[in-house]
């Protein structure tokens, strides 16, 4: 029996259901739209773009596969050609220059660091490394070893020089991982692509991270599934229906694995070293910047829902859900009326509850 479970698409078969008989609607000039869909594998997972436009040729998707192998080419912290690990490569040594695209990416998950006060931590990757979550092998590593890891997870020891698009780890063993936001800065570059290719509606899945383009053929909402934390792929505890939004979530099913009874997630603690340990199954956030929804789910887990609401009440065009281990929903203010229940063994949790 494997010791972990990875589940990375876990929307993909919510959405399958959700835009069954879509490929049906009609566009203005009665003609049927046929989705076009093409699946992709970067940053270890499965990405599925399905565009509804009778216009999508081969060539879009030569771009859009482009388009993934550069990202992936620059923050790849595994891909040891990739401009992060070279950064890794030299923390303790000097700073090193990145692309446009990758400075943006790390500043990005600097400011959500500084912002969730290192619940969201872009330098965590030695205890990733250390945990191992989601590989063949993983257990809880010895003490001693943790806490060397967290003393090398500090991201204020992380330099960035605008001017140069210069990047330093000021001490040797750190390491940057991106994981947490890199997959939402590509969601928005493939969406931009296609806007800018004047395609009009497309869903775009990068392993759970989902953007719904414009709206669906016959100018309705997209409906999206939101996954049930204790049941396989493809069982929703509800839905909503959106235009033009992203929806990315994060939970405790993802990536795990069990030693002796318990389980150990992917969503790690800096501070204690261990997997965040609260009543939180998983938490969704719903923006208009896949980038921003990546970083906010993690940090949002992270935080607790008390913190994560007021968090999150605080931005613009952004709200989150959070699935609790009891099967309570918990829904900030703007997300609510998008929501539809449809599994009674969860319970929303009213405005007067919270």
């Amino acid at each position: 029996m494997k010791p972990f479970k990875h589940a990375p698409l876990l929307l993909m078969l919510c959405l399958m259901i959700a835009l069954s008989g879509c490929g049906n609607s009609k566009s203005s000039s009665n003609s049927k739209i046929e989705p076009v869909s093409k699946s992709f594998y970067v940053f270890d997972t499965i990405v599925q773009v399905r565009v509804y436009d009778d216009k999508t040729t081969e060539k879009n998707f030569d771009d859009i596969q482009n388009i993934l192998d550069t990202i992936e080419i620059q923050m790849n912290r595994s891909n040891d050609k990739s401009e992060v690990a070279d950064v890794n490569r030299n923390a303790g040594v000097k700073p090193v220059q990145v692309s446009e695209d990758t400075f943006h990416v790390i500043s990005a998950a600097y400011e959500y660091s500084e912002r969730s006060e290192g619940r969201f931590n872009m330098a965590i990757g030695p205890l990733v490394s250390l945990w191992n979550i989601g590989n063949e092998g993983a257990k809880v590593p010895p003490t001693d070893k943790i806490n060397e890891a967290i003393q090398l997870s500090n991201y204020k020891n992380v330099e960035l020089y605008p001017d140069k698009r210069e990047v330093y780890l000021t001490e040797k063993g750190m390491s940057l991982d991106l994981g947490s936001i890199a997959k939402g800065f590509a969601a928005d570059k493939i969406v931009e692509y296609l806007q800018a290719e004047e395609f009009n509606s497309a869903i775009v899945d990068l392993g759970g991270n989902v953007f719904a383009m414009g709206k669906k053929p016959g100018d309705k909402l997209w409906t999206i599934g939101i996954q049930d934390p204790d049941e396989t792929r493809g069982n929703p505890i509800g839905n909503i229906h959106v235009d033009n939004m992203t929806i990315v979530t994060s939970g405790v099913y993802e990536r795990y694995f069990v030693e002796n009874g318990k389980h150990y997630h992917h969503i790690l603690d800096s501070k204690s070293g261990f997997p965040v340990e609260n009543n939180i199954n998983s938490v969704t956030i719903l923006t208009d910047k896949s980038i921003d929804a990546d970083g906010l789910s993690t940090a949002l887990f992270a935080l607790g829902i008390e913190k994560g609401l007021a968090f999150i009440e605080s931005l613009e065009h952004t709200d989150a859900l959070f699935i609790t281990k009891d099967k309570q929903i918990i829904a900030s203010s703007g997300i609510r009326d998008l929501l539809t229940i449809t599994n009674d063994n969860y319970t929303l949790v009213t405005e007067e509850e919270q």
